[in-house]
């Protein structure tokens, strides 16, 4: 009889990749969620109202943007949680705002956090 698997990894950053001590709900370490609010704080992305640029701080907190190719593509969740959009950390989405292409949507402006956060 073989014995079931029970090696644990250790969950990582979804940024800097980093072994986090406890499991968070955004994926991000301490330091990495620090860098991303104080991007979103002092340098929001200017193309995006403020109640977007909260909606996208809001969508990072909660996790539901992860990282598909090193930080340029990203997934993220609608805010029903029922929709899986790609979105780019130029601002493009395939959510249906971002198809329609005359707003922006806060998708783009979580991935430009994020991604902004990274190279700083």
């Amino acid at each position: 009889m073989s014995t079931p698997d029970t090696t644990t990894h250790p969950t990582r950053c979804l940024k800097c990749r980093r072994v986090l001590r406890r499991p968070s709900p955004d994926g991000l370490g301490p330091k990495c969620r620090r860098m991303v609010r104080r991007a979103a704080r002092l340098a929001p992305p200017p193309a995006y109202k403020p109640d977007q640029v909260a909606k996208a701080v809001e969508l990072l907190e909660f996790g539901g943007l992860v990282p598909l190719r090193a930080n340029r593509v990203f997934l993220a969740v609608s805010e029903d949680g029922g929709e899986v959009y790609r979105t780019a950390a130029t601002g493009q989405c395939n959510c249906p705002a971002g198809l329609r292409a005359r707003y922006l949507c806060y998708h783009g402006a979580a991935a430009q956090l994020l991604a902004f956060a990274t190279a700083a």
